[in-house]
């Protein structure tokens, strides 16, 4: 005898219960394998990244005291919340990023503007003005305010523009006509630094936070020229195309610096090959003033002329996040704070401000549910970024009308002038004009 199995299904599973209702529809109930799954996810993307912009509200604060352009700040070594400021008054303010306030305010630190400033150690702040002197600085803190005098001032023969300290020995460095070595404990120089055929005004001087014998400087005369303090002289310089206005070391890459250009444009380089910049940054409409590294040394900030603050992913050439507000004009100077979460600009309008690194982060605690829903929709930002409606969302930033215009006329002027050249080469004899990289373009000359 022949056993048949049978399937069997029970009508009420399949047809309708009572004449006029709807078919009964069968689906698996496994998460897993939702039919929808993936129009879901994308549902979601879309709306994380509406959401993100949204919340996207960098602004925190403005602190004011200064009367006049602000020309200068520095953090402070070892804290996450000290920052000094330097201002065209000749006044100095410290302040307390935490709580959004003054610590210390030393009025006409100098005659004229200050040109830099730097934290020494311990709680000590070196100043330098146009008028001729340095001065250290007791910034301990204090119950109450009173009138500050200079500790010790070591005077020189030119104005100076630019004063950085040591990372762990009590020497700084000095930019004038000449690059200058100082010791804390000595009231003259203890070495001139200087390249055998420069005649330039040095505009800023930087030691490497890592190979800390290596300096760094700008001049006038678009030059970058690397120092050995060891030896005591200028081992490597270049001379670029246009003018830098400000320099900085990686914090985690001994060998990368980055250079600020007043051809609107952010270069990096590898002091191993200085004949050509691993990377440029192309989105400010005017010349760029300032740039600083985050301590992670995964992003950088810089500020320009065309009073936007923009903050870059290192190695990632367009589409900065863009920070502006009506009130702030051109924007000199701006630094991370230690922790990498807050960004301090200082502007010729006299204000100090404090910017969130990530305009959409949230601020104050945040529960463990909170921060997988955080990190949940991070994820499928990065998932789904690649995608036209979340892409676009996620680039889409407000610039200001006149950063606007600038850029499309800047565009336009771009175009014409490869256009330019594409046609003088179509019509010159095959070979005489090859076209030049970019990169290739932007150092003239490298001397050892």
């Amino acid at each position: 005898m022949v056993k048949i199995s049978v399937l069997q299904h029970a009508p009420s599973a399949h047809l309708p219960t009572r004449p006029g209702d709807p078919t009964p529809t069968s689906r698996n109930l496994d998460p897993l394998m939702h039919p929808f799954a993936r129009a879901r996810e994308r549902t979601r993307a879309l709306n994380a990244a509406k959401i993100e912009r949204m919340f996207a509200k960098p602004f925190l604060r403005a602190l004011e005291g200064h009367i006049d352009a602000i020309e200068v700040l520095c953090r402070k070594p070892g804290t996450l919340n000290t920052v000094a400021s330097g201002s065209w008054d000749g006044g100095i303010l410290v302040h307390d990023i935490a709580e959004q306030k003054q610590v210390h305010r030393i009025l006409d630190a100098h005659k004229g503007k200050v040109s830099g400033l730097c934290f020494s150690q311990g709680n000590g702040l070196l100043s330098c003005g146009v008028d001729t002197n340095i001065k250290l600085w007791d910034v301990s803190p204090r119950d109450e305010e009173v009138e500050q005098k200079p500790l010790h001032i070591f005077s020189g023969k030119s104005p100076f523009n630019s004063i950085d300290h040591h990372r762990s020995d009590a020497i700084f460095a000095t930019a004038s006509n000449i690059v200058q070595l100082w010791d804390e404990t000595k009231t003259a120089a203890i070495s001139n630094l200087t390249f055998p055929t420069a005649t330039e005004t040095v505009t800023s001087v930087r030691f490497n936070p890592s190979e800390t014998s290596v300096l760094g400087s700008i001049g006038s005369d678009r030059s970058f020229t690397l120092y050995d303090i060891r030896s005591g002289k200028a081992e490597r310089r270049v001379t670029m195309q246009m003018r830098s206005n400000a320099l900085a070391w990686s914090p985690t890459l001994p060998t990368l610096v980055l250079l600020a250009s007043e051809d609107h444009n952010l270069y990096t380089f590898d002091v191993r090959k200085l004949s050509s910049p691993t990377q440029i940054y192309k989105a400010h409409v005017s010349a760029v003033m300032s740039c600083d590294w985050s301590p992670t040394g995964l992003e950088f900030v810089s500020g320009g002329w065309d009073r936007t603050v923009r903050i870059w992913k290192e190695g990632k050439g367009t589409r900065p996040e863009v920070y502006h507000t009506k009130r702030m004009q051109r924007v000199s100077s701006t630094i991370f704070t230690a922790d990498a979460r807050f960004v301090v600009s200082g502007s010729d309008d006299g204000n100090v401000r404090i910017w969130k690194a990530k305009a959409h982060e949230r601020l104050g605690v945040i529960t463990a549910r909170e921060r997988a829903a955080i990190e949940y929709r991070e994820s499928l930002k990065e998932r789904w970024r690649y995608d036209r409606e979340v892409g676009k969302i996620s680039r889409a930033r407000h610039l200001p009308k006149a950063v606007h215009q600038a850029a499309k006329l800047k565009e336009t002027m771009l175009e014409a002038q490869r256009v330019k050249e594409e046609r003088r080469r179509k019509h010159t004899r095959a070979g005489e004009s090859k076209p030049k990289a970019e990169r290739k373009k932007v150092v003239l000359a490298e001397q050892s």
